[in-house]
């Protein structure tokens, strides 16, 4: 036991075996070797069990202190002193999450994709297909939007029988929905009265071709739960909900069949209570609140009074933004306290007449809506394109009459008076 141990060196199998003489009444020698040094090592206390016979205990534990000291000295000699002398800092495990930013929203009002009408005719006539439809400049605003949603206000189906004398039915080759994805459209509304135009399998068809092109809907689904259920996004840093419902058609025995708890439908919401209740509850949810309505009468620009009772209700339950569309025209623009409320979007590229219409702008982010902006279009002859110079301006002018409690620019940014 002539070998001196540097403190730097000393390795835990040294330590067992001079804690295993001590136990062994072997090692009074080795502690008083210990004591009379001025370094004091510290002797820890290791249980391990001990197989070798009382006989030859002595024997072999000094034989074992030796071999063991041995390999203590070569293992700490390969350990850097700084690794001996500092303990090895915990690595901290950091999730990784999308910066605060600003996020745009995109709105555009009703569509059809229906074959047996004017608007898929001309697309299959012109080169370049939806792109030879729509100008370029609101195809790059459409797709560009992190959000982009619009009315589809057809099935998606080549099943089922149209209702029963019903004027106008609607339904497309599910095969067109990639015209959706080549627009960039992300979640569409089907809260509306064309959702259901051949029969429950016509709803039931347009769900699953939606979810197999990867788009979002609100406003139908295959029990109340689902055709209830807001839509959330989580980007930017923050959460954004969608909900879509609709007052059309004001019966008790819609040909739009409204959703049960077990049978598919639309989300009504002539009486408002449930939609208020989901918005309520979407509110606690999420940061922003986008409602996504189907209201008012057709061709006019006069707003009824369950527009205005519902645009408040909506406000007060936690809407942050109200979408409005159904009555294929152009309808005011205000504000509902600090919620502004679109009243209809129009037709977008929905039919061959000429009219005004618009894509909405929004940006929001964590801080609430930061712009809001009405961009003019003009949908004529099959086609819909933004409006400049003049034409645009005719536009807007027109819009500022019929909304006298905002304010909007040159550009279209509106804010409330």
């Amino acid at each position: 036991m002539s070998k001196k141990i540097s403190k730097k060196k000393i390795h835990p199998i040294a330590i067992f075996a001079i804690t295993l003489i001590t136990v062994l009444s072997i090692g009074c020698g080795v502690l008083l070797f210990l004591y009379s040094t001025q370094e004091k090592e510290a002797v820890h206390l290791v249980e391990q069990e001990v197989t070798t016979s009382q006989e030859n205990q002595e024997t072999t534990a000094t034989t074992l202190v030796d071999t063991m000291m041995s390999e203590a000295e070569q293992a700490a000699s390969q350990i850097p002193e700084e690794e001996l002398d500092e303990p090895e800092e915990e690595k901290e495990l950091v999730a990784e999450v999308e910066p605060l930013r600003d996020v745009t929203l995109a709105f555009v009002g009703d569509i059809l994709l229906d074959d047996n009408y004017s608007m898929m005719v001309t697309l299959k006539n012109r080169d370049g297909g939806i792109y030879g439809c729509i100008s370029e400049d609101l195809m790059k605003e459409m797709q560009a939007a992190d959000i982009f949603m619009l009315n589809n206000e057809f099935t998606f189906t080549d099943r089922g029988e149209p209702l029963a004398e019903k004027k106008f039915t609607f339904r497309a080759k599910p095969e067109n929905v990639s015209i959706l994805n080549e627009m960039g459209v992300d979640i569409v509304s089907l809260a509306n009265n064309h959702a259901y135009d051949y029969g429950e399998i016509s709803l039931l068809d347009t769900l699953d071709t939606l979810e197999n092109a990867g788009i979002l809907y609100a406003g139908a689904g295959r029990n109340i739960e689902e055709a209830a259920a807001p839509v959330y996004y989580e980007i930017g840093g923050m959460k954004i909900g969608f909900v879509a419902a609709t007052q059309i058609e004001r019966l008790d025995n819609p040909d739009t069949k409204e959703a049960t708890e077990t049978t598919p439908g639309v989300f009504r919401c002539w009486n408002p209570e449930k939609m208020l209740e989901v918005v309520e509850q979407t509110k606690q949810n999420c940061d922003f609140v986008v409602v996504y309505i189907h209201w008012g009468a057709e061709n006019t620009v006069e707003l009824d009074w369950a527009q205005r009772d519902q645009a408040v209700q909506l406000a007060e339950a936690g809407a942050d933004l109200i979408i409005g569309d159904h009555p294929h025209c152009l309808q005011p623009i205000d504000y509902v306290g600090d919620v502004p409320v679109i009243y209809s979007l129009g037709n977008f590229w929905f039919n061959s007449k000429t009219v005004d219409t618009c894509l909405v702008k929004v940006v929001v982010n964590a801080e609430g809506l930061q712009t809001l902006q009405f961009v003019p279009a003009l949908q004529s002859g099959c086609s819909t394109k933004m409006l400049y110079g003049a034409e645009k301006e005719r536009v807007l002018t027109y819009m500022r009459t019929i909304s006298t409690n905002i304010n909007i620019d040159e550009e279209g940014y509106i804010a409330s008076k």
